[in-house]
């Protein structure tokens, strides 16, 4: 039987995800020219959401006949559609919601636009219907879904842990079964004149959206410099927009926004520049689909059908800009755009194929790189430290569903297929070893006396200070410096500190399939003490000055 929050958890969620992935406000003004779209969207919906109340209370004693299924408490959103429902919502169709968002072009490509219909090649190639709805209200769809009017809810894997905290999701038992996307571009940490650096924030007021995926970004951004969100102040906003208002206000230094805004936002702050975004922090930021376990199981040949049709998607989009410029065509429908400005959108994301997927949920032994666990696992620890959830959520596996993915393998082989690779990166430049970074992080590692060679409690804190980090900045490159104290030779020290950055940078190389030319080696020897100890006047001292630091510098 259908069943629907209870009005604490309505609140609890309301509180938790309003500011959650408005991917609208991403896309919808990505390009020149459409900001003045939304005005006009808007408005539209305001009208369809009045006719849909009037036509509710008009049929409001046929829908009392309609026990059998529950109705959203949004205004008549969903109701005004009942009598195509009816009709669409049956056992061969699986319905869909989707955000205003470019990495969702593979499904609509597939499915021949948005509606349920014959002419889908999920119907003609697997015998069932999808319809595709955009709701960019999460609280809509969250109760839609609830409500059984959805089979599929959309979110991304950092967030996903501000749903399965709450016990009455849980309940229903919620399982990701496919990554859509990577962003890539969509989301930018802006700062003002003096803000050269990651590092330089501490300290600093920062405007952010709280919680949303940009507060996941923010939190792995400090990381790599060696910080955390205690060493920063947060000027909460409830939405991205506002988050770029602040940043033109004297109370900040600092926001974190997404696209076109942080353009907008630096062109009215003289000397304000951007300082970061997820096309070069590249794998922070990944989109995933879910669905109740027992919705699964009784549609389990329709989910298969879907990831692997998704899948061929993927590829043939990817083969092929003739195929590009048909999903950006059917893009642009569903969101009421230009084709052009969907095609030009459809630049920001990574279609996730699926070799990604493959990658993402775990199914891929030898791969090293972030996957849906991290980002999963890392905030659901976050959020519930920071008292944005009521309490750390199930782990990964308990939240996953990987059928669909293992049932494609038969037909999903070949290079078109393959998971996306590692970055290529040209050798190193003199210029690279000078280059100001974006982000420093020293981390102490204990060489014995006079050796370079890593031992494994060494290994285990580059795993743990700095592995995270190289992979979430996917596409920069990893300055390792060697430091020494002053005690012995001089240039013996230098050798030494060389020797020992390289042994590190080795080591991240080889288990995580990092490319040797991402790396840039220096010896610094004893010639960049911390501040404070330039005389290495203790033994204190010198032990922070026996340093290793992790720079990140564009690619």
């Amino acid at each position: 039987m259908a069943q629907r929050l209870t009005s604490f958890s309505k609140l609890l969620i309301t509180a938790l995800i309003l500011a959650l992935i408005f991917f609208g406000g991403k896309f919808l003004l990505e390009n020149t020219g459409l900001g003045d779209k939304v005005e006009e969207v808007r408005e539209k919906e305001k009208q369809e959401r009045a006719e849909g109340q009037r036509e509710k209370e008009n049929n409001k004693g046929s829908e009392s006949s309609n026990s059998g299924k529950a109705s959203s408490d949004n205004g008549g959103l969903f109701n005004k559609d009942n009598n195509k429902r009816s009709t669409a919502s049956g056992e061969d169709v699986l319905r869909v919601q989707l955000v205003t968002w470019p990495g969702y072009a593979p499904g609509l490509y597939f499915n021949e636009g948005a509606e349920a219909s014959i002419n889908s090649r999920f119907y003609k190639e697997y015998g069932f219907k999808v319809e595709f709805r955009r709701e960019d209200d999460l609280i809509n769809a969250l109760n839609a879904w609830f409500a059984d009017e959805y089979d599929v809810l959309v979110q991304t894997a950092d967030a996903f842990p501000l749903y399965t905290s709450v016990p009455d999701v849980m309940d229903v038992q919620p399982r990701a079964f496919i990554q859509t996307d990577w962003s890539r571009g969509g989301d930018a940490i802006i700062a003002k004149r003096g803000i050269n650096s990651i590092n330089d924030l501490k300290g600093k007021r920062i405007a952010i959206a709280v919680p949303a995926p940009a507060q996941t970004m923010l939190i792995s951004a400090l990381e790599s410099a060696g910080m955390n969100i205690n060493d920063v102040t947060l000027v909460k906003t409830t939405d991205n927009i506002a988050a770029a208002e602040q940043f033109q206000s004297p109370d900040v230094d600092a926001a974190v926004v997404w696209s076109p805004f942080d353009i907008e936002a630096t062109s009215k702050v003289p000397g304000s520049k951007i300082l970061l975004t997820t096309k070069e922090q590249s794998h922070i930021i990944g989109d995933i689909m879910f669905a109740k376990e027992s919705v699964m199981r009784q549609k389990r040949d329709m989910f298969n059908g879907f990831y692997e049709g998704w899948m061929k998607a993927v590829a043939e989009i990817n083969a092929s800009q003739s195929n590009k410029r048909k999903a950006a065509k059917y893009l642009g429908e569903f969101l009421q755009l230009p084709t052009e400005d969907a095609l030009g959108a459809m630049t920001t994301v990574h279609y996730a194929s699926h070799g990604d997927n493959m990658n993402f949920f775990g199914l891929n032994n030898s791969y090293r790189g972030m996957s849906g666990e991290n980002l999963y696992s890392t905030m659901n620890k976050k959020f519930a430290e920071m008292g944005d959830s009521e309490g750390e959520g199930p782990n990964w596996r308990n939240v996953i569903d990987t059928r669909a993915i293992l049932s494609g393998e038969r037909n999903l082989q070949g290079q078109q297929y393959a998971a996306e690779g590692a970055k290529e990166f040209k050798p190193a430049t003199a210029r690279d070893k000078t280059v100001a970074s974006i982000a420093s992080k020293p981390v102490k590692i204990n060489f014995a006396t006079g050796k370079s060679a890593l031992t494994e409690n060494m290994k285990t804190i580059i795993d743990l200070e700095f592995a995270g980090t190289a992979k979430s900045f996917g596409n920069m490159r990893v300055r390792v410096e060697g430091n020494t104290d002053n005690v012995g030779n001089r240039a013996m020290n230098q050798k030494l500190s060389e020797a020992r950055a390289r042994s590190v940078a080795e080591y991240l190389g080889k288990t995580y399939q990092m490319d040797p030319n991402r790396f840039i080696i220096v010896g610094n020897g004893p010639d960049r003490p911390v501040k404070g100890c330039e005389a290495n006047q203790n033994e204190s001292c010198k032990a922070k000055n026996r340093r290793t630091e992790f720079q990140l510098i564009p690619g």
